[in-house]
């Protein structure tokens, strides 16, 4: 079977912006407050971060169950796995993630500037260059029959939609306008050129849009 690219679970708020502009140590997705983007997935009954019983069911407990479901490696870009720049002057840093990643896999860190892969817990990260048809292709040798995730941030994702190698797109649309960031899009419809698209509102009062390539 043909291995996908997905990208899941990507959040935006209603004006399409996924992250600030000035990511920091203490800000890692650049934004006051961006529990207002995904905090619906951290309500679910499967929110893998969970410690205590309870959690919503249904419609956006089954994309958080769904996350990891048949991947085999993750791609992400250098500002999702930490906020440094430049060549790497401490490799201390190792993720925002602490001693037990939640990927599970093999991931593939796009960088310009090498450093040596490492492991925690059952996930390896790969540091590695190169355009997204070529990361894509390592990822898929590492995924081993599996699907890969594309995993962000939205520099990343939209690099990848304009190379057209993005099969599949779950888009969880916030009901907050943030005004100005990093935008995946203007509008949803800037990808129905490229893409199917189904819309589904959920009680929550996120809008899951899911996109399949044409």
């Amino acid at each position: 079977m043909e291995q996908l690219l997905r990208v899941m679970n990507f959040n935006v708020s209603s004006d399409g912006v996924a992250a600030g502009e000035e990511q920091s140590f203490e800000l890692p997705f650049g934004l006051d407050r961006p529990e207002r983007l995904f905090s619906w997935a951290g309500a679910t009954a499967s929110w893998p971060m969970r410690t205590d019983p309870g959690g919503s069911r249904g419609l956006d407990d089954y994309f958080t169950r769904d996350f990891a479901r048949n991947i085999g490696a993750e791609i992400m870009g250098r500002n999702k796995f930490g906020p440094q720049r430049g060549p790497w002057q401490d490799h201390q840093w190792r993720g925002w993630w602490g001693e037990r990643p939640p990927f599970r896999t093999p991931v593939f860190v796009m960088t310009h500037h090498e450093r040596p892969s490492f492991t925690l817990s059952d996930t390896t990260f790969h540091f590695v260059g190169g355009d997204p048809a070529a990361v894509l292709a390592q990822a898929r040798e590492a995924a081993d029959g599996k699907d890969v995730r594309l995993g962000g941030g939205v520099t990343t994702v939209r690099e990848f939609l304009d190379a057209g190698l993005v099969d599949t797109l779950h888009v969880a649309v916030s009901p907050v306008e943030l005004g100005s960031g990093l935008r995946l899009w203007d509008s949803p419809d800037d990808l129905l050129d490229r893409y199917h698209l189904d819309v589904v509102p959920s009680p929550s009062g996120v809008i899951h849009h899911l996109f399949w390539r044409r």
